[in-house]
């Protein structure tokens, strides 16, 4: 007996186990990871029916998006050919081509600013995140502070999420290389969950390029998430109620009701059911995806009955699924009406869809070439490569407590204020106040560890002093540019627990494109300890 072997006898049982897992790993460490291969017709054919899968998604959920919300879509969902023409016009998809044009442009290593400078000079209608970063940037606040919960209230919606699939697309089995695009283009409009939106939906197609097995593909997501974030541990409750439930995807649906839609921050979701929030939006795409078990039609038909945004959420699962199945094997009923499209520009880009297939296969060969693979006419090959998780990074405004209008008995005014009802998005309206010269004063004393200014921006917007606890804390601007849609005025977290006293102060300054002075406020969100 050797001293080797005489040593391992003596070892207990535990040890011997690391013993062996440590000569596996030695066994191993030399070994090249094996590449994953494809013929171009494959990758073009995968690239196709991702595009296509986005495409039949927003269009089949775009008659019920945000009709639904907390609770499920128990009727009929009609399908017609026809309803693809709406794809053109959807920010689904000219959103996402803004950032993929940057990098036809400027290339594969354009940063955050530039892809900020690109979305700041857009002229498409925007709303919740995108809305208030496209605000921000156009106000001289460059990204990625546009996307900052700082300046931002709206970091953790689904804005991001909806617009990463491009970059899941052009890195085929390399969810690093799609992290890495995520950081860059996504901190433009979003942070910490909000950011990891598109991580999630991006490392799953980068799986469905080799993965077969739909739950496969969601784990591969959720490997691409810091596991303590509040994303990843609310992939990880779908995946384990679906293993749990295989069959009834409505009970995994009520599960994440009952512990996930609360607490929304966003101004048009705060104590309400309306919920834009990335996680909740996020896990009815997995929801969706693992009750589908690879059936095209299915997948469209669960995700879209979650409710809330109803046409993004099928149209990013679907997308995933296209990828899986690749173009071809699509059903046509699905696709028929696609081929008339083909050709046609998408609103506000150069892209056709034949177009975005071509530049995606071009940007996905650089991806591919720079990650250490090839790509010939005949094979192309892809270094195997692992998830790996970003660094933690979480936000929240804490718990919303009540909505307090302006025009209620908690504030009180002085000056020349008038009454105005309004409304925010699926808000029940607020009897609101209105002031359009300087010097006109507010103030609210509430207790919690966070506050929300919100009310509706307008062309002839101008500004106010927030003070804080007596000390200046910001500009409140009622100014918004055209065709952008946002209610969040100004906002701060983390306070200490107790009172608080907030003062707005009308000042003399405005936007220099504003055509007026006036500042319209709704009311003000209190927010409590999570």
């Amino acid at each position: 007996m050797t001293f080797l072997r005489r040593s391992l006898t003596a070892l207990t049982p535990w040890a011997l186990l690391a013993a062996g897992l440590l000569f596996a790993a030695c066994a191993t460490a030399g070994r090249a990871e094996p590449l994953r291969r494809l013929t171009p017709a494959e990758m073009e054919d995968r690239v196709r029916g991702g595009w296509a899968g986005q495409m039949i998604g927003v269009a089949y959920g775009a008659p019920t998006e945000f009709r639904y919300l907390g609770r499920t879509i128990d009727g009929d969902i009609p399908w017609k050919p026809e309803q693809l023409e709406n794809t053109l016009h959807q920010d689904d998809l000219y959103v996402e081509m803004t950032f993929a044009e940057v990098m036809d442009r400027i290339g594969l290593d354009a940063t955050t600013q530039q892809y900020g400078e690109a979305f700041r000079d857009s002229k498409y209608q925007l709303w919740h995140a995108n809305a208030a970063a496209r605000r921000l940037l156009q106000a001289g606040v460059p990204a990625p502070w546009s996307g900052h919960p700082k300046y931002n209230l709206h970091a953790n919606d689904i804005d991001f999420q909806i617009e990463s699939d491009f970059i899941g697309l052009m890195t085929p089995g390399l969810p690093r290389e799609a992290s890495r695009y995520c950081d860059r283009v996504g901190r433009v409009m979003n942070y910490g969950d909000g950011l990891y939106g598109g991580t999630f939906v991006t490392a799953m197609y980068s799986a469905a390029y080799f993965e077969r097995d739909p739950r496969r593909v969601v784990e591969q997501g959720l490997a691409a998430l810091p596991p303590q974030s509040g994303y990843a541990r609310i992939i990880r409750d779908v995946l384990a109620w679906h293993q749990d439930e295989p069959k009834d995807w409505r009970l995994t649906w009520q599960k994440v009701q009952a512990r996930w839609d609360r607490d929304d921050s966003c101004s048009g979701g705060a104590l309400q059911p309306f919920n834009i929030d990335a996680r909740l939006n996020g896990a009815y795409i997995a929801v969706g995806l693992l009750y589908g078990g690879g059936d095209f039609a299915r997948t469209l038909e669960i995700t879209a009955r979650c409710g809330q945004d109803s046409d993004c959420n099928p149209s990013s699962a679907a997308g995933v699924l296209g990828v899986m199945l690749g173009y071809e094997r699509i059903p046509p009923k699905w696709k028929a009406g696609l081929p008339v499209l083909a050709g046609k520009k998408f609103d506000y880009t150069s892209y056709s869809f034949n177009d975005i297939v071509r530049s995606t296969l071009a940007r996905a060969r650089q991806v591919v070439t720079r990650a250490g693979g090839t790509w010939s006419e005949t094979e192309i090959t892809v270094p195997a490569q692992s998830p790996r998780p970003p660094k933690l990074e979480q936000w929240s405004m804490g718990t919303p407590l009540r909505i307090i209008p302006a025009a209620g008995a908690d504030w009180s005014w002085r000056g020349d204020w008038t009454n105005r009802t309004g409304k925010i998005e699926y808000r029940t309206p607020l009897e609101g106040k209105v002031a359009t010269t300087p010097g006109q004063e507010g103030t609210l004393t509430f207790e919690g560890t966070g506050i929300a200014l919100v009310g509706p921006h307008a062309a002839n917007g101008g500004r106010a002093e927030v003070y804080l606890d007596g000390k200046k804390a910001g500009l409140a601007d009622f100014y918004i540019p055209k065709d952008t849609t946002d209610d969040s005025l100004w906002h701060v977290s983390g306070l200490k627990p107790g009172r608080h006293t907030l003062r707005l102060v009308t000042t003399t300054e405005a936007d220099t494109r504003s055509t007026g002075r006036e500042c319209y406020l709704l009311g003000a969100i209190i927010f409590g300890k999570e």
